[in-house]
């Protein structure tokens, strides 16, 4: 019975049901100021937890073919079909109608803001990726939605801090993906998925992680102006953003290019850590 039950857990993807919550508080906390009201705070939690975990089921569903030819995935039960389709597919509605439900509850703004993460995903994310170069930037849209949400969910507005939040995102998730995906590029090659680095090369995935990390430094100096946030939450995020940028550059002269992609996947992972916790602080300091 545990067994069955953890096959069901790790088909949600709880790993970025608890990335994407982090930023989620992380919102909450910058457009509420920590003032916090609880049912508004368990809402989007509960809500946006549903909602990704039921996204991460059919994705799995949905990518099958794909992770069958690859080296971290291809264990999944999806693919192993120890949770069959129909069954899976049941899971995944359940899990979405109570989380669109507590969103709906929340506001309508943010249950709106659900369904494009959701439909993104699993829809327009799911095409792009096996067609385009584009589909990390497309697939972006979704990712950038956990953290906005929880912005709205006390703002209830989609002004100029949203979207440099939605940005600042976007930003680190393109050169978050673009490390793993030289980390993993046997996996990508061998999935025939049409990623930035099996079809321009390594190179020029280089460059443009460089470009997004200084796009993602430029973002949280605006919202720093902007917000007239304190010193404080500046300085510690351009110092961890600064070292993230360093060791990109430092790919130009990597010698092992799949362990430099690795090295940028964990530093990014530190950067958003470290932004979250920030952002949530960033107007009590």
């Amino acid at each position: 019975m545990k067994e069955l039950i953890l096959k069901y857990y790790y088909l949600t993807k709880p790993g970025i049901i608890y990335g994407n919550v982090l930023t989620v508080l992380a919102g909450y906390f910058f457009g509420s100021n920590w003032n916090i009201q609880l049912s508004k705070f368990i809402l989007v939690i509960l809500g946006s937890s549903l909602v990704i975990g039921s996204a991460g089921v059919f994705n799995n569903l949905v990518d099958r073919s794909i992770d069958k030819n690859m080296q971290r995935t291809k264990n999944r039960a999806s693919v192993l079909g120890t949770i069959s389709i129909f069954n899976g597919i049941f899971y995944g509605i359940i899990l979405g109608l109570v989380g669109f439900l507590l969103l709906a509850f929340l506001s309508r703004l943010v249950f709106i803001l659900g369904l494009i993460g959701f439909l993104d995903y699993i829809v327009l994310y799911g095409y792009f990726k096996r067609k385009s170069i584009y589909g990390t930037l497309v697939g972006s849209i979704s990712g950038s939605i956990p953290l906005v949400s929880g912005y709205v969910a006390y703002t209830n507005s989609l002004n100029f801090s949203f979207w440099i939040l939605f940005l600042i995102m976007t930003t680190w998730q393109m050169a978050h993906f673009f490390g793993i995906g030289i980390y993993r590029l046997s996996d990508y090659k061998k999935a025939n998925i049409p990623l930035l680095p099996v079809v321009k090369g390594i190179y020029r995935t280089k460059v443009e992680i460089n470009v997004y990390i200084v796009l993602f430094l430029i973002l949280n100096i605006i919202l720093f102006i902007s917000q007239k946030l304190s010193i404080f939450y500046l300085i510690v995020v351009l110092i961890f953003s600064i070292i993230w940028l360093i060791k990109a550059l430092g790919g130009f002269n990597a010698k092992n290019n799949k362990s430099w992609g690795r090295l940028i996947f964990k530093q990014s992972l530190i950067v958003i850590m470290v932004f979250s916790i920030m952002l949530s602080i960033a107007k009590l300091i």
